[in-house]
Protein backbone atom coordinates (compact mmCIF):
# COMPACT_ATOMS: atom_id res chain seq x y z
CA UNK A 1 0.00 0.00 0.00
CA UNK A 2 1.21 3.28 -1.14
CA UNK A 3 1.75 6.15 1.54
CA UNK A 4 0.15 9.33 1.85
CA UNK A 5 3.82 10.99 0.95
CA UNK A 6 4.49 9.03 -1.95
CA UNK A 7 6.17 11.13 -4.89
CA UNK A 8 6.68 13.50 -2.16
CA UNK A 9 10.09 15.06 -1.38
CA UNK A 10 10.77 16.00 2.70
CA UNK A 11 13.66 18.45 3.77
CA UNK A 12 13.86 18.20 7.49
CA UNK A 13 16.54 20.60 9.24
CA UNK A 14 17.89 18.92 12.33
CA UNK A 15 16.39 15.68 11.22
CA UNK A 16 19.95 13.21 13.06
CA UNK A 17 17.97 12.90 16.43
CA UNK A 18 15.08 13.26 19.12
CA UNK A 19 11.64 15.16 17.09
CA UNK A 20 13.82 15.48 14.03
CA UNK A 21 14.46 11.76 13.31
CA UNK A 22 11.11 10.53 14.22
CA UNK A 23 9.98 13.43 11.65
CA UNK A 24 12.39 11.90 8.53
CA UNK A 25 11.43 8.84 9.75
CA UNK A 26 7.87 9.14 9.39
CA UNK A 27 8.26 10.58 6.21
CA UNK A 28 10.45 7.80 5.21
CA UNK A 29 7.80 5.28 6.28
CA UNK A 30 4.54 7.10 5.05
CA UNK A 31 6.99 6.56 1.59
CA UNK A 32 8.51 10.11 1.11
CA UNK A 33 12.01 10.97 -0.33
CA UNK A 34 14.09 12.44 2.54
CA UNK A 35 16.40 14.92 3.33
CA UNK A 36 17.95 16.11 5.99
CA UNK A 37 20.96 18.42 7.18
CA UNK A 38 21.91 18.57 10.69
CA UNK A 39 25.39 19.87 12.35
CA UNK A 40 25.88 16.96 14.41
CA UNK A 41 28.39 14.68 11.82
CA UNK A 42 28.10 11.51 14.17
CA UNK A 43 24.17 11.30 14.51
CA UNK A 44 23.59 12.32 11.12
CA UNK A 45 25.93 9.97 9.36
CA UNK A 46 24.22 7.15 12.19
CA UNK A 47 20.72 7.75 11.39
CA UNK A 48 21.42 8.12 7.38
CA UNK A 49 22.79 4.28 7.60
CA UNK A 50 20.57 3.22 9.64
CA UNK A 51 17.49 4.55 7.26
CA UNK A 52 19.16 3.23 4.03
CA UNK A 53 19.86 -0.16 5.63
CA UNK A 54 16.25 -0.79 5.65
CA UNK A 55 15.97 0.97 1.90
CA UNK A 56 14.63 4.34 2.43
CA UNK A 57 15.93 7.22 -0.59
CA UNK A 58 17.67 9.31 2.04
CA UNK A 59 19.91 12.47 1.14
CA UNK A 60 21.98 13.84 4.07
CA UNK A 61 24.50 16.39 4.41
CA UNK A 62 26.51 18.43 7.60
CA UNK A 63 25.08 22.11 7.72
CA UNK A 64 24.71 25.12 9.70
CA UNK A 65 20.75 26.13 9.05
CA UNK A 66 22.35 29.81 10.18
CA UNK A 67 24.79 29.56 7.35
CA UNK A 68 22.58 30.92 4.23
CA UNK A 69 24.74 29.46 1.32
CA UNK A 70 25.25 26.10 3.44
CA UNK A 71 21.63 26.04 3.13
CA UNK A 72 20.74 27.03 -0.27
CA UNK A 73 23.45 24.11 -1.29
CA UNK A 74 21.92 21.77 0.54
CA UNK A 75 18.54 23.05 -1.19
CA UNK A 76 20.13 22.94 -4.35
CA UNK A 77 21.42 19.61 -4.24
CA UNK A 78 18.10 17.66 -2.81
CA UNK A 79 15.99 19.24 -5.89
CA UNK A 80 18.69 18.11 -8.14
CA UNK A 81 18.73 14.82 -6.63
CA UNK A 82 15.18 14.06 -6.09
CA UNK A 83 13.54 16.51 -8.71
CA UNK A 84 11.45 18.71 -6.22
CA UNK A 85 11.51 20.09 -2.81
CA UNK A 86 7.56 19.15 -1.39
CA UNK A 87 8.04 19.68 2.26
CA UNK A 88 10.13 21.53 4.59
CA UNK A 89 10.30 21.22 8.82
CA UNK A 90 11.77 23.77 10.28
CA UNK A 91 13.12 21.91 13.34
CA UNK A 92 16.74 22.62 14.08
CA UNK A 93 17.19 23.96 17.24
CA UNK A 94 19.32 24.79 20.77
CA UNK A 95 18.93 25.59 24.00
CA UNK A 96 21.09 28.03 25.99
CA UNK A 97 18.88 28.43 28.99
CA UNK A 98 19.88 30.89 31.86
CA UNK A 99 17.86 33.83 34.03
CA UNK A 100 17.40 36.81 31.70
CA UNK A 101 20.39 38.43 34.96
CA UNK A 102 22.86 35.53 33.65
CA UNK A 103 22.14 35.52 30.01
CA UNK A 104 25.27 36.32 27.39
CA UNK A 105 24.82 38.27 24.61
CA UNK A 106 26.37 34.64 23.05
CA UNK A 107 23.36 32.87 24.78
CA UNK A 108 20.81 35.28 22.97
CA UNK A 109 22.26 35.37 19.58
CA UNK A 110 22.70 31.34 19.17
CA UNK A 111 19.47 30.84 20.23
CA UNK A 112 18.48 33.10 17.29
CA UNK A 113 20.41 32.32 14.47
CA UNK A 114 19.47 28.31 14.55
CA UNK A 115 16.24 29.62 15.06
CA UNK A 116 14.91 32.05 13.50
CA UNK A 117 17.68 33.24 10.97
CA UNK A 118 17.73 28.74 10.28
CA UNK A 119 14.21 28.49 9.64
CA UNK A 120 14.31 32.14 7.41
CA UNK A 121 16.96 30.73 5.67
CA UNK A 122 15.46 27.43 4.52
CA UNK A 123 12.17 29.09 3.93
CA UNK A 124 13.47 31.58 1.58
CA UNK A 125 15.61 28.51 -0.12
CA UNK A 126 13.08 26.06 -0.70
CA UNK A 127 9.91 28.79 -1.09
CA UNK A 128 11.11 29.21 -5.18
CA UNK A 129 10.95 25.34 -6.26
CA UNK A 130 7.66 25.43 -4.04
CA UNK A 131 6.29 28.39 -6.35
CA UNK A 132 7.29 26.82 -10.05
CA UNK A 133 5.37 23.58 -8.49
CA UNK A 134 2.40 25.55 -7.43
CA UNK A 135 2.74 23.44 -4.25
CA UNK A 136 3.89 22.93 -1.02
CA UNK A 137 4.26 22.31 2.90
CA UNK A 138 6.55 24.41 5.00
CA UNK A 139 6.12 23.40 8.94
CA UNK A 140 7.92 25.29 11.62
CA UNK A 141 8.37 23.46 15.69
CA UNK A 142 8.01 26.25 17.92
CA UNK A 143 7.34 25.35 21.62
CA UNK A 144 5.16 25.68 24.37
CA UNK A 145 7.57 27.84 25.89
CA UNK A 146 6.56 30.44 23.29
CA UNK A 147 3.77 31.53 26.21
CA UNK A 148 6.78 32.03 28.34
CA UNK A 149 9.14 30.18 30.21
CA UNK A 150 11.09 30.56 33.50
CA UNK A 151 14.88 30.51 32.15
CA UNK A 152 13.90 30.54 28.96
CA UNK A 153 13.92 34.46 27.77
CA UNK A 154 15.91 33.51 24.31
CA UNK A 155 14.64 30.28 23.07
CA UNK A 156 10.30 31.63 24.41
CA UNK A 157 11.28 34.45 21.93
CA UNK A 158 12.63 32.90 19.31
CA UNK A 159 9.51 29.90 19.38
CA UNK A 160 6.99 33.09 19.41
CA UNK A 161 8.85 34.53 16.65
CA UNK A 162 8.20 31.03 14.74
CA UNK A 163 4.98 31.52 14.95
CA UNK A 164 4.64 35.08 13.70
CA UNK A 165 7.03 34.00 11.05
CA UNK A 166 4.22 30.81 9.85
CA UNK A 167 1.18 33.29 9.83
CA UNK A 168 3.65 35.28 7.81
CA UNK A 169 4.58 32.61 5.11
CA UNK A 170 1.06 31.81 5.07
CA UNK A 171 -0.56 34.78 3.74
CA UNK A 172 2.37 35.65 1.33
CA UNK A 173 3.03 31.75 -0.03
CA UNK A 174 -0.72 30.67 0.06
CA UNK A 175 -2.05 32.03 -3.36
CA UNK A 176 0.88 29.61 -4.75
CA UNK A 177 -0.34 26.17 -3.50
CA UNK A 178 1.76 26.11 -0.09
CA UNK A 179 0.87 26.17 3.45
CA UNK A 180 2.45 27.42 6.57
CA UNK A 181 1.93 25.89 9.39
CA UNK A 182 3.28 25.50 13.20
CA UNK A 183 3.74 22.58 15.29
CA UNK A 184 4.75 23.82 19.33
CA UNK A 185 5.39 20.78 21.51
CA UNK A 186 5.05 20.44 25.27
CA UNK A 187 7.21 18.37 26.88
CA UNK A 188 8.69 15.76 24.93
CA UNK A 189 11.15 13.14 26.26
CA UNK A 190 14.55 14.04 23.69
CA UNK A 191 17.96 14.67 24.22
CA UNK A 192 16.87 18.26 24.66
CA UNK A 193 15.00 17.42 27.58
CA UNK A 194 17.93 15.89 29.42
CA UNK A 195 20.00 18.47 28.96
CA UNK A 196 17.28 20.55 30.83
CA UNK A 197 17.17 18.35 33.45
CA UNK A 198 21.02 18.04 33.99
CA UNK A 199 20.91 22.44 33.69
CA UNK A 200 18.92 22.16 36.74
CA UNK A 201 20.21 19.59 38.67
CA UNK A 202 17.72 16.69 38.58
CA UNK A 203 17.47 13.28 37.43
CA UNK A 204 15.86 13.02 33.80
CA UNK A 205 13.33 10.66 35.42
CA UNK A 206 12.48 13.03 38.08
CA UNK A 207 12.02 15.83 35.62
CA UNK A 208 9.90 13.54 33.65
CA UNK A 209 7.76 12.59 36.50
CA UNK A 210 7.65 16.19 37.66
CA UNK A 211 6.15 17.26 34.17
CA UNK A 212 3.88 14.28 33.55
CA UNK A 213 1.98 16.00 36.88
CA UNK A 214 1.38 18.64 34.64
CA UNK A 215 -0.40 17.31 31.72
CA UNK A 216 -3.47 16.19 31.92
CA UNK A 217 -3.45 13.19 29.43
CA UNK A 218 -0.87 11.80 32.55
CA UNK A 219 2.00 11.09 30.58
CA UNK A 220 4.73 12.84 28.77
CA UNK A 221 5.18 13.14 24.97
CA UNK A 222 7.34 10.99 22.70
CA UNK A 223 8.71 12.28 19.28
CA UNK A 224 6.35 10.14 17.52
CA UNK A 225 3.54 12.27 18.90
CA UNK A 226 5.21 15.66 17.32
CA UNK A 227 5.59 13.57 13.79
CA UNK A 228 1.93 12.46 13.77
CA UNK A 229 0.97 16.50 13.93
CA UNK A 230 3.47 17.39 11.54
CA UNK A 231 2.23 14.75 9.06
CA UNK A 232 -1.12 16.33 9.64
CA UNK A 233 -0.13 19.72 8.03
CA UNK A 234 2.12 18.40 5.27
CA UNK A 235 -0.81 15.98 3.74
CA UNK A 236 -2.06 16.90 0.26
CA UNK A 237 -5.58 16.70 2.14
CA UNK A 238 -4.73 19.80 4.42
CA UNK A 239 -4.75 22.41 1.88
CA UNK A 240 -7.22 24.69 3.62
CA UNK A 241 -5.08 24.31 6.90
CA UNK A 242 -3.28 27.69 6.71
CA UNK A 243 -1.33 29.46 9.31
CA UNK A 244 -2.11 27.71 12.46
CA UNK A 245 -0.07 26.59 15.35
CA UNK A 246 -1.25 23.71 17.00
CA UNK A 247 -0.08 22.69 20.48
CA UNK A 248 0.94 19.22 21.06
CA UNK A 249 1.27 19.01 24.73
CA UNK A 250 -1.30 16.18 26.50
CA UNK A 251 -3.55 19.42 27.32
CA UNK A 252 -4.27 22.55 25.84
CA UNK A 253 -1.83 25.52 26.25
CA UNK A 254 -3.33 28.79 24.69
Amino acid sequence: MAGRFEGKVAFVTGGSRGIGKAIVQMFAEEGAKVAFIDLNEEALSGTTNELRDIGYEIYSKVANVSDTEQVETAVKEVYETFGSVDILVNNAGVIRDNLLFKMTDNDWQTVMDVHLKGSFNAARAVQKYMVENNYGRIISISSTSALGNRGQANYATAKAGLQGFTKTLAIELGKYGITANSVAPGFIETEMTKETASRIGISFDDLIHASVSQIPVGRSGKPEDIANAVAFFADEKSSFVNGQVIYVAGGPKN
